[in-house]
């Protein structure tokens, strides 16, 4: 119960330190704080549904997460700035840029048809059998994830483009489309097709219920 209840804390504060952050860099890696509370929220819960969402839920984390950083990046060696405030209306300037972190960004917040969303529900379905009530808590950290990541995009990507310096600023280059193409095709395969990987991860979760002297439950 100890454990369950630091998972839905780190959720929620995680959330709320992320939402309040001026620079984009910290904001994503609070929100990779909130994203593996549901990591341990999944362990916690202790049945196959829940182990098995937050094994994907860490691939699923390591490529949104992951493309988030090289985006920040992308737009750093840019700018030299990742203050929130620096920009808007990039959506004009570098289309393709914008295009990619919209992907990556709602695969984040957990949009049906993208990674993140089958380990989240996932977990969330394992932590309703464990507690209806954390499981409840622990869906506002989803709601808050969305929140301060939309504003986020909304601010740096929308509105009027009323920085002269960005814009300058060059959409990304073919080398930059081609690094982040593998991780894009990924975080929507693993959204619509999970099952093969699902299948990969049952196994494993059986034998670490079985080691713990749990019966496994329905297969994920």
């Amino acid at each position: 119960p100890w454990l369950i209840g630091l998972c839905v804390i780190g959720i929620i504060y995680g959330a709320l330190v992320a939402m309040v952050q001026a620079d984009v860099k910290k904001l994503v890696a609070y929100s990779s704080v909130s994203h593996l509370g549901f990591v341990m929220l999944g362990i916690a819960s202790m049945n196959a549904v829940g182990l098995s969402g937050a094994v994907f839920q860490m691939v699923a984390h390591g490529l949104s997460t992951g493309a988030l950083f090289l985006l920040v990046g992308v737009i750093y060696e840019r700018r030299h700035t990742r203050l929130i405030a620096e920009y808007g209306g990039l959506w004009k300037q570098v289309p393709n840029y914008a295009v990619c972190f919209l992907i990556v960004m709602l695969g984040s917040v957990g949009l049906p048809g993208l990674c993140g969303f089958v380990g989240e529900f996932l977990i969330l379905i394992g932590a309703f059998h464990w507690s209806p009530a954390m499981a409840a808590v622990g869906v506002s950290g989803v709601v808050l994830g969305a929140a301060y990541m939309l504003r986020m995009y909304q601010r740096v990507m929308f509105g009027e483009l009323d920085t002269a310096k960005n814009g300058k600023l060059a959409d990304m280059t073919r080398g930059e489309v081609a690094v982040m193409a593998p991780l894009l095709a990924l975080i929507v395969l693993l959204g619509i097709y999970p099952q093969p990987f699902l299948g990969m991860i049952e196994k494993s979760v059986a034998t670490t219920l079985k080691q713990a002297g749990l019966a496994p439950s329905s297969r994920a």
